[in-house]
């Protein structure tokens, strides 16, 4: 019997494929509208303020806050019912955007994580990608 893997995103898709080979080279990206200046996190191929403008690929610095979290004491998938308790969260990049990931780092993520807590983004390499995750900074 094998472990098991964590599950991957598909490369094909065409507004999320850039974000996720950057990845590949550790970078963390977003969009910014370059008609409206709005910060566009997940990936797509129009603006969510204007929905007119031009999209640019910025890099963010990996730094953040934490936001608020949730710690999963069950899972049913094989990867992740080895790594219970963990905490998912949204973390607040310091560039503006806002994304969910996972807390690593730490042992009993209801004692060790409080919101406003300072974040650094950590990678979890893989072949074709890495997912970036977050630890306490």
């Amino acid at each position: 019997m094998t472990d098991a893997t964590r599950p991957l995103p598909s490369l094909d898709e065409p507004d999320t494929a850039p974000f996720w080979q950057a990845t590949r080279h550790h970078e963390l990206r977003y969009q910014q509208c370059k008609a409206c200046g709005t910060i566009v996190f997940h990936p797509r191929s129009h603006c969510t303020g204007c929905t007119e403008g031009e999209l640019e690929w910025r890099t963010a610095s990996g730094k953040g806050t934490l936001y608020t979290f949730s710690v999963v004491r069950q899972s049913y998938h094989p990867f992740f019912r080895q790594k219970v308790p963990y905490a998912i969260a949204w973390i607040d990049l310091d560039e503006g955007p806002r994304l969910l990931t996972n807390v690593t780092g730490v042992t009993d993520p209801t004692t060790e994580l409080t919101c406003g807590q300072r974040m650094q983004v950590e990678w979890e390499t893989h072949e074709t990608l890495s997912i970036p995750l977050f630890r306490p900074a």
